[in-house]
Order: structure tokens, then sequence, then C-alpha cells
């Protein structure tokens, strides 16, 4: 039997599943983003993809951010310094930060081309192009490729942060974000 002690030792059942998707689609565009032009057949072959995951990690961190200002994370260990915890929070809100800004940049930039292609979604619905200057989709083009890298960067930090907790510090901070097993 769970006490009401433990059930704040772990992210809420939302939470969970917020970061586990948008994780996941971050991944994928991370690497359709890298790669498109070397392995992905072409810059047309992977961006309507690329453009659609970004729009839905959009929607999806605008979901995550309400739930995360309506539910409480659990607390980090109490043993951990007070650097490391500013770092953490640090991080955390900066990936927050990146996962808005990421697909506004690349709608900003997508939404002033010289030969415009209308956006899809997963080819459901065309989404509006923005009305933007052609100044401002190319410094939205710029900050898109300079984030992505700075994204790149974060979520590799993140999973090592992660391991580090798990594998060397043996604490419980990674398990907390899995689904509970056995619920």
């Amino acid at each position: 039997m769970r006490t009401a002690l433990a059930r704040t030792d772990r992210y809420s059942t939302g939470a969970i599943w917020f970061h586990w998707t948008i994780a996941l689609l971050v991944l994928v565009n991370l690497f359709i983003g890298l790669f498109h032009e070397s392995l992905l057949d072409g810059f047309d072959g992977a961006m309507p993809l690329h453009k659609s995951i970004g729009l839905l990690v959009l929607v999806l961190t605008i979901g995550r951010l309400g739930w995360r200002l309506a539910h409480q994370p659990p607390a980090l260990p109490p043993g951990m310094p007070g650097w490391e915890k500013t770092a953490a929070h640090a991080m955390h809100w900066t990936l927050y930060a990146l996962l808005l800004i990421m697909p506004l940049t690349g709608w900003i930039m997508s939404s002033h081309t010289r030969v415009p292609h209308p956006i899809w979604f997963f080819g459901l619905f065309q989404v509006p192009f923005l009305p933007v200057t052609r100044g401002a989709a190319g410094v939205a083009h710029e900050s898109h490729e300079l984030l992505g890298y700075l994204m790149t960067a974060l979520v590799v930090l993140h999973i090592a942060a992660a391991l580090r907790h798990h594998l060397i510090l043996r604490n419980s901070v990674l398990l907390r974000m899995f689904p509970a097993l056995g619920r």
C-alpha cells in the first residue's frame, strides 16, 4: 500500500506522459533537423514531417506547462547540493523555453519564403502562415539553427545528468519520471 508521502516522490502520470511523448518527438525532430539534407532524401522529403512534429511539440509543451503549473513536481533529494538544484531548475526551464521557441522560429521562417509551401499538419489540415517580414524570417532561420544545436547539447546533458543520478549517485531522480509498474 502506498502512503501519501510515497505519492509525492514521483511525477504525476500526466507529467510522465507529457515528458516521454515530447522527449521522443524532440529526438526525432533533432535527428531530422540535423540530417535532413544528408541522410533523409533532401530538404523537401523530411521537412513536412519535421514541421508537423514541431507544431505538435509546441501544442504539447503548452499543455505540459499548464500541467506543470497545476501539479507540483516531487522535491529533489534532500542531500543534493544547492548549486546542483539550481542547475537542475535552470536546465528544466531552459528546455521548456526552447520547446516553445524552436517550433515558433520554425513556423516564422516557414511563413515567409521565396516560394511559400503550405504547412500541413500531418496532412490533416493546413496551418496558416504567420504575418512576418522577410527580415523576421531570416532572423528566425538563423535562430532556429543555432537553438537546434543548443537543444541537442542540453538534451545530451539532461540525459547524462539523469544517468549520473541513477548509475553513479544511485538515487531515485531518474526513476520518479518512469511510469509506475504494477499500478
